[in-house]
């Protein structure tokens, strides 16, 4: 993982930098005295990590994250406590050290990067550019250069909409720029079938079927005629 540290004080700069180095998942490419330096720095490449201060001249590290449009994976690092809270109700934001941070304490904030961060294996690389790959029984879908793992199991329904395409979950909802063709390649078909030129269900989850349409959870799905034989022989009922 690819990470920068913007911090205004050397000596925590260099704490930081010594952690990350003493680990093979971090790779440092930048430091950072300001927030002001970093974000020219952002405007041209791309990280994965940022380890943050909060309190620091110019722009602090709270009012840097919100300048950020399509933020990577963020760790605080600062002596104050009382911006946890608010710090963790940023998606974005994977931990919160509190200085003097310890090599055990670092450890865990690792893991936890490695978590939120999912990495589609190397042979679907061109699938996940195209906005999703496949890992055993997981579907990653890429959103603002960041990897989600979804299970196919979760996925209810995934509909077409112009250039993007909308899947609806058990308790989650994403929009991704793809197209109906290219994600039904991605699926398995012992759960899903296209049942109309702008629908893909996940057809273990249907409650109810009338003529011309489908429920599955509170959503009416429309069958088009030419895919509702098919449905039918799937689910045994021809």
């Amino acid at each position: 993982m690819n990470c920068i540290i913007i911090d205004d004080e050397l000596t925590s700069r260099a704490i930081v930098s010594n952690l990350c180095e003493n680990s093979t998942d971090l790779n440092v490419l930048a430091e950072f005295p300001n927030a002001v330096e970093a974000l020219k720095y952002l405007n041209q490449n791309e990280v994965d990590v940022i380890f943050l201060d909060i309190h620091m001249p110019f722009l602090t590290g709270i009012d840097f994250i919100q300048t950020l449009k399509n933020p990577p994976r963020v760790v605080f690092t600062t002596s104050d406590t009382d911006f946890a809270i608010e710090a963790y109700s940023y998606e974005f934001i994977v931990d919160y050290l509190v200085k003097p941070i310890t090599v055990d304490r670092f450890q865990k904030t690792i893991s936890k990067l490695k978590n939120s961060i999912p990495v589609a294996p190397s042979n679907d690389s061109e699938n996940a550019a195209s906005g999703a790959s496949t890992n055993n029984g997981e579907l990653y879908i890429n959103i603002d250069r960041r990897l989600i793992k979804l299970k196919f199991q979760d996925i209810l329904i995934i509909e077409a909409k112009g250039d993007y395409i909308e899947i609806k979950t058990t308790d989650s909802f994403h929009r991704v720029h793809s197209t109906l063709k290219k994600i039904k390649e991605k699926l398995p078909e012992s759960l899903f079938m296209q049942i109309h030129r702008s629908y893909i269900i996940n057809f273990t989850k249907i409650i109810d079927i009338q003529d011309n349409s489908v429920l599955i959870e509170r959503n009416v799905i429309p069958i088009s005629r030419s895919n509702r034989p098919n449905l039918m022989k799937r689910l045994n009922l021809l």
